[in-house]
């Protein structure tokens, strides 16, 4: 487990940024009945989180990505994470809507790129990928070259470990399931037994409390 992980984790906690009730659980706009429900656009309201988010951001793009050309969020939740990131790397940005705009020039993919151009996705939360897989495919499909994808958290599901390697896209992130719910259980932000459910969901997110 990685410092910056465990981290970002107590943050995204500390701020409500995500919440745990197993007694209570969240209904997703999926249907799934879920333990855990998380919002990253929260991490924008304070200066010391988000700068947190950016810098973590940053290092791994000059880690893993140097040839990286431009930074590409993911909207609308990773919008504002990834200018942040284009603006301290001195990068262009490019966003990619989650569908074409039905009007003017119909674009799927907002801002100045050209073929060939190397880019960075960012995004705020991975749950099984689809979504996240459709904006790198948009970029793909525009001639632009994919060189990984960044999220804030991630929830750790087998099929978007799947969705991701299938697809060939290089995917990191700054926290995920399986820090949060250690630092949940150390912090004593939940009990054990509660633990002990948070882990059973993410075997079966799909059927849980069904």
């Amino acid at each position: 487990m990685k410092e910056y992980e465990k981290q970002i984790a107590q943050q995204l906690l500390q701020i409500n940024a995500i919440k745990l009730n197993p007694a209570k659980p969240f209904v997703w706009a999926s249907g799934w009945n879920s333990p855990i429900y998380c919002d990253n656009r929260k991490t924008l309201s304070y200066p010391a989180v988000r700068g947190m988010i950016r810098d973590s951001f940053v290092q791994l793009v000059r880690e893993k990505y140097p040839s990286a050309e431009g930074i590409a969020g993911v909207a609308t939740g990773a919008i504002a994470h990834g200018v942040l990131v284009a603006e301290a790397m001195d990068l262009p940005f490019i966003y990619i809507r989650s569908a074409s705009k039905g009007h003017g020039l119909e674009n799927l993919i907002e801002g100045q790129y050209s073929p060939d151009q190397r880019f960075v996705v960012i995004e705020d939360l991975i749950s099984t990928g689809g979504s996240s897989l459709k904006a790198v495919n948009a970029l793909r499909d525009s001639g632009c070259e994919v060189l990984g994808m960044l999220a804030i958290f991630s929830y750790g599901f087998p099929k978007a470990v799947d969705n991701f390697s299938e697809a060939k896209c290089q995917i990191d992130t700054l926290s995920n399931y399986e820090t949060l719910i250690q630092i949940a259980s150390e912090t004593g932000y939940v009990s054990e037994n509660e633990i002990e459910t948070l882990r059973e969901w993410r075997k079966s997110p799909d059927t849980w409390k069904k």
